[in-house]
């Protein structure tokens, strides 16, 4: 198992964009939290994304109105600390490039919508789901999808677990393309551990079509820092 730690690309523009998603992500894990076992279940069933009730509430529910921003509150959920964790990890390791890269009002608009891609994804083979869909990682996907296009050779440090702990560097080709095979690999086992694998795909395939395409239109620019190149689109 590979759990990346960090990346050697450097940036020039401060990520506030990036640490303000990890704040907030933060703040209402948090909040959720202290407001006991009950509680969280009622926080997540109400803001969580329910894709059947959602399309098609049964006559007897009466949901309110914030209900139709459920695919974006779903977002910053989060259903434990390992969850939060990894996500907040993700997204600083690959979020403040592609902030670097877009600036902070357009990286905001990828990243959100990269997860409502994610959460529509989720959501074809799964309308009669009840079970309320929570969690950053398919906007992060897409983040992480956008990485692969801009930086596929920066230097991504690893943790390798396999009966021994190790600290290893793999470009970042490798250590995303491994993640994005497990997500299908998950899918076509039909594994039924409650990750919504699909939504990670989705979000991955979003953000990567998308800086693709901006850089074949736009070209690759920047300034040399440490060795690197950091790009910016020019839009």
């Amino acid at each position: 198992m590979l759990f990346p730690i960090r990346d050697d690309q450097p940036t020039i523009r401060t990520p506030y964009v990036t640490v303000a998603l990890i704040i907030i992500n933060t703040l209402i894990f948090l909040y959720s939290q202290v407001q006991g076992l009950q509680g969280f279940r009622v926080f997540i069933a109400e803001f969580g994304f329910t894709p059947a009730l959602y399309l098609d509430a049964p006559p007897n529910v009466q949901l309110p109105g914030w209900y139709l921003l459920t695919p974006i509150t779903s977002m910053f959920l989060h259903g434990g600390w390992m969850h939060l964790i990894g996500n907040m990890l993700f997204l600083w390791i690959y979020g403040n490039n592609i902030e670097d890269y877009f600036g902070p009002v357009k990286f905001s608009l990828f990243y959100l919508f990269a997860g409502l891609v994610a959460v529509a994804l989720y959501t074809l083979p799964n309308m009669d789901s009840r079970v309320p869909l929570v969690g950053a990682s398919g906007a992060i996907s897409g983040v992480m999808g956008a990485y692969l296009v801009l930086h596929p050779r920066a230097e991504i440090t690893c943790l390798l677990f396999f009966f021994f702990i190790q600290f290893i560097v793999l470009p970042a080709k490798v250590v995303l393309g491994i993640w994005f095979v497990y997500q299908l690999l998950m899918v076509l086992i039909g594994d039924q551990s409650g990750v919504a694998y699909l939504a990670h795909i989705g979000g991955f395939v979003f953000g990567w079509a998308l800086l693709w395409l901006a850089v074949k239109i736009t070209g690759r620019g920047g300034t040399p820092r440490g060795g690197q190149r950091t790009y910016r689109v020019q839009w």
